[in-house]
């Protein structure tokens, strides 16, 4: 069969689970995959507009607007407690004195983005950056806070940051849900059946990975944007869960609930449902 188009981020959660699918000799009967297009979730979530890629990460904000052509895999996303996007600034301050003032965004399609507009809807003047810039244009004044994700969770303090708000901490005690922030989008048009021996090797993916824990850390450290050890440890051990595996019942209620709330907002479309493959 001709090859299917697969694209995740580089950060350490997402390279650990997809690590052996995208590096395992093909098997007959098993969909093959092509060589994998590691981008920032933006860049994905841009593709994603496009129909460029058969299989791919996104951000559970993005997935709303393209659910026409791609519906939600149970397994490879990126949904938990206390993994939240942070808003962090310079200095201490009340997260609603940052009205009027520039905020940096790593995306304008990242769930990031939506929960910070979520947040403080009334901060219009949004920054769109690539997330490993933002701590660096925080630090200068370029802009007056910033919304940090992925390893940057970890590292903002060592750059003399504080935070004003964990978004995903926010998110939980108003929702009661954890916070769905990136799902893996397959092409509806690949039929059930494909779409199910994809999850299967997925879930299989993410079993290697967790046997083999070691194994696999080249790989992950190739990619990522801070390479200590111990930032990629607790990158895997933060984002990667039970919910990787499948989201189950508890992971499909919070990306409806996600949804619902961002349709109220009117971020989402009012026709934006999750559409869940299997």
């Amino acid at each position: 069969m001709t090859p299917l188009t697969i694209g995740f981020s580089p950060c350490p959660n997402d390279t650990f689970i997809f690590n052996r699918l995208v590096h395992s000799s093909p098997v007959a009967g098993e969909p093959v995959f092509g060589k994998p297009y590691l981008e920032d979730v933006e860049t994905l979530n841009q593709w994603a507009f496009e129909k460029r890629l058969d299989i791919t990460k996104l951000s559970c904000h993005a997935a709303g607007h393209v659910l026409d052509d791609y519906c939600l895999l149970p397994s490879g996303g990126a949904l938990g407690h206390g993994c939240g996007p942070l808003l962090v600034a310079r200095h201490n301050c009340p997260a609603a004195e940052l009205v009027g003032k520039k905020i940096a965004i790593p995306g304008e399609f990242t769930t990031a983005a939506m929960l910070f507009r979520m947040f403080l809807p009334d901060c219009t003047d949004l920054v769109v950056m690539r997330f490993e810039q933002i701590m660096e244009a925080v630090s200068t004044g370029e802009v007056s806070a910033g919304v940090i994700i992925h390893e940057s969770r970890f590292t903002y303090q060592d750059k003399g940051l504080c935070c004003l708000q964990d978004l995903g901490q926010w998110w939980e005690e108003s929702s009661g849900m954890p916070i769905p922030l990136g799902c893996i989008g397959v092409r509806r048009s690949l039929g059930r059946a494909l779409i199910a021996d994809i999850d299967r090797q997925v879930k299989a993916s993410l079993d290697w990975a967790r046997k083999n824990y070691e194994e696999g850390f080249p790989y992950i450290r190739e990619h990522a944007q801070e390479t200590e050890m111990k930032v990629i440890r607790s990158h895997i051990n933060l984002y990667v869960n039970d919910f990787s595996y499948d989201l189950g019942v508890d992971g499909r209620m919070a990306v409806e609930t996600f949804f619902s709330r961002a349709r109220q907002e009117k971020i989402l479309p009012e026709s934006a449902q999750p559409v869940f493959c299997l």
